[in-house]
């Protein structure tokens, strides 16, 4: 089992660095079903100096080989990272992922068992914990925040490479945020792929404490996540994806009600969200404010469906 471990990449220069280097310390049993392991960068159009960074210091990142296109987001760089692998198995991860030093052991150990016990048709999904620990970001502890039930998440998994070229790789036309790897989970569930849960293959997502100034970016973020739902739905236009996309009716009653129809919003929340920050609660704050964010993705994804269906 050779891995190419696959990392899409957008002005992250200084997380990526500390990702790169977990994965250069990776730690493989003496007799590893691992033959060898790569680092498939796919710089994606960044303007932070990372393909000047890490151009300079290759010496530093010997697994590591670079790929570059222009921005087309983080479908585009993954099949291409996909398309230059050398290994018969990919890793997907993101490049603010810190991950252990049995992170490929672990995979490849829950590959292997989940073979001998269901067949080939499997992948193995690791487990991600959220951190805003940028000095330590290993030494966040489990939170039931971070438990997902998603089928498929490029955050943390591995899968036979043959898989992945059957089901037709990540749809380019997923350019906005969200959804292009649960898309692609729904034509591997179609091929009969099992998710085999592989809890020992722990990575740490980094992200900056939660502020009032991230707020604006967060509500594109959740309007772009709508208009790539449609996209989703269109596609897949069943009840289950609905539900996952937030389009139907107990989501409007849900967080508008929730929202009392819009108005607890990012300005009336505004004193709430800025005392927790204060009371060093960052991430309380994020939580609270996901109330609205959700609300604004649910008006997203029903203006997007309406222009698609005026448009069609």
């Amino acid at each position: 089992m050779f891995f190419s471990v696959v990392i899409p990449t957008y002005n992250r220069r200084p997380i990526l660095e500390k990702c790169l280097r977990a994965m250069e310390h990776q730690v493989l049993a003496a007799q590893s079903i691992v033959t060898d392991y790569e680092i498939v960068v796919v710089d994606d159009g960044s303007t932070d100096g990372t393909v000047e960074w890490l151009q300079k210091n290759s010496a530093d990142f010997p697994h590591v080989r670079l790929f570059e296109q222009s921005h087309m987001g983080p479908a585009a760089a993954r099949n291409l990272g996909v398309e230059k692998a050398r290994g018969d198995h990919i890793v997907f991860i993101d490049s603010d992922l810190i991950v252990l030093a049995g992170f490929l052991q672990a995979h490849a150990d829950a590959l292997k068992q989940g073979k001998q016990e269901d067949g080939d048709r499997v992948f193995t999904y690791g487990t991600v914990i959220n951190t805003c620990n940028f000095e330590q970001p290993t030494a966040e502890p489990f939170k039931i925040t971070d438990y997902s039930r998603a089928y498929f998440a490029t955050g943390n998994v591995a899968i036979a490479r043959k898989w992945l070229e059957q089901a037709g790789l990540f749809d380019t036309r997923f350019q906005l945020y969200g959804w292009e790897d649960l898309e692609l989970g729904v034509r591997l569930k179609q091929l009969g792929l099992k998710l085999i849960s592989c809890p020992a293959a722990v990575g740490y997502h980094w992200h900056p404490p939660f502020s009032l100034e991230q707020i604006p970016s967060l509500i594109d973020r959740e309007i772009q996540r709508g208009r790539m739902g449609v996209l989703f739905y269109q596609k897949h236009p069943t009840w289950n994806v609905r539900l996952m996309i937030q389009m139907t009716w107990l989501h409007r009653i849900l967080w508008g009600g929730l929202t009392l129809g819009g108005s607890l919003n990012e300005r009336t929340m505004a004193p709430l969200l800025q005392w927790l920050i204060d009371s060093g609660k960052p991430q309380l704050a994020l939580e609270i404010a996901r109330i609205f964010l959700n609300w604004y993705n649910v008006k997203g994804v029903y203006a997007a469906y309406e222009e698609s269906q005026q448009a069609g």
